[in-house]
């Protein structure tokens, strides 16, 4: 059977869902004669161009033109989105036969609808992979109004969506109870930690922090995107409180959209225990994750049932204990829970510093949520489970079936 798998990351861009959907083609490409349609890098690896046509460890990838413009600025990302699903709309309906399955991710949000209109088409079907729920994220990213009629419109075209689909996929606990809400039955397949390159090191042999100086401080550690659904004005909020504690100190890697507003309050507000970081390439994971004694995690309130930031599952592998900034009952929370670290909620800077001056001052019990993190990294969030998974709905069966 013909797998298509169609995202608009893909390898060489390996942020989160470039590198979750390259895994998932090739692991896949055991058990089907897997192709791929994806854009040109325009993330970590911007600027960077692929070849249109290739095969890559068993997978055919097929590269589509489209713009690539900056997706921190909201217009522009439009425009990418619309030129890359004119570009998927025209190969798909080119490539697709009868009989083929495709694996759709939404990311970006267009691309799942132009997908199924092209699966009708050509008589082929599809499996919807949620990483982020829509409209939702809008909602909570204050971007839409709850009850707008642009809300209301992206509610009626999932309806539509979920119903055409042969499956629906989520990765969180949460969001198989946001949509079961909805009327929507769907299987539950968390993403996993990149255990064969993240495991946990010496905080005193750490580079990063030798560079920094901050090799005798005790710090908290927030890697990933700076987007509009992530809580980071707690965080600093929370570092303005504790400035005078000088043996804490906060350290932000990533990009995204507020990333010029985080660098404006660090500089404005004089957060000496504050640094800001660029981006570093996935392959440098193993030096900054470990670059810290606690991992932060954050999204906004209204995040609950709506994504998972990946990052969650490399700390866990690196035995990093983490401080989640979500909503209780989330599954970053359900992850905690298991005796990996704190939950505190969203837009609670005052209660954030007070765990955290408990955390610093209880820094002996780090050790037990450390090896608790490496634990179930090991043993729930790895590769070959998640990829058992995929080939039994894949397959066209039901998860323990």
């Amino acid at each position: 059977m013909r797998l298509w798998i169609v995202t608009e990351l893909y390898y060489p861009e390996m942020t989160s869902t470039g590198y979750y959907l390259t895994k998932i083609a090739e692991g896949m490409s055991k058990h089907f004669c897997v192709k791929v349609l994806c854009g040109q890098p325009n993330y970590l690896a911007r600027g960077k161009k692929a070849s249109w046509h290739e095969i890559l460890n068993g997978v055919e990838v097929f590269r589509l033109r489209s713009t690539r413009f900056d997706k921190n600025v909201i217009p522009l990302r439009v425009l990418n989105m619309i030129s890359f699903g004119v570009s998927v709309f025209i190969k798909a309906l080119i490539k697709f036969r009868k009989g083929d399955k495709v694996l759709v991710v939404t990311t970006p949000p267009n691309l799942p609808f132009v997908v199924a209109v092209c699966c009708l088409a050509k008589k082929a079907s599809y499996v919807l992979l949620i990483h982020d729920n829509y409209p939702e994220v809008l909602i909570a990213s204050g971007k839409a109004k709850p009850n707008s009629i642009f809300v209301k419109l992206i509610n009626l075209a999932n309806r539509w969506l979920y119903a055409k689909a042969e499956k629906v996929i989520v990765v969180g606990r949460d969001m198989l109870e946001l949509l079961k809400r909805k009327g929507v039955d769907s299987v539950y397949i968390p993403n996993w930690a990149e255990l064969e390159t993240v495991e946990p090191k010496e905080k005193k042999e750490n580079k990063l922090l030798n560079e920094l100086c901050l090799k005798n401080h005790f710090v908290f550690l927030y890697a990933g995107n700076m987007g509009h659904p992530n809580d980071l004005e707690s965080i600093i909020d929370c570092a303005e409180i504790l400035k005078e504690h000088q043996q804490i100190h906060f350290i932000f890697l990533g990009d995204g959209a507020k990333r010029e507003w985080l660098e404006r309050q660090v500089a404005t507000r004089e957060l000496k225990n504050v640094t800001l970081l660029k981006p570093r390439p996935r392959t440098d994971q193993i030096d900054f994750l470990n670059a810290c004694d606690v991992g932060i995690v954050s999204l906004v309130r209204g995040m609950w049932g709506v994504s998972v930031p990946s990052r969650t599952y490399n700390l866990l592998a690196a035995g990093k204990p983490i401080l989640a900034i979500v909503e209780s009952g989330s599954e970053v929370d359900l992850i905690v829970k298991e005796g990996v670290g704190w939950q505190v909620e969203p837009s609670s800077a005052p209660v954030l510093a007070e765990t955290i001056l408990k955390i610093f001052n209880e820094r002996e019990k780090l050790i037990d949520f450390s090896k608790r993190a490496r634990e179930i990294a090991l043993e729930r969030y790895n590769l070959q489970e998640a990829l058992k998974l995929y080939l039994e709905v894949l397959k066209g069966g039901d998860i323990g079936n």
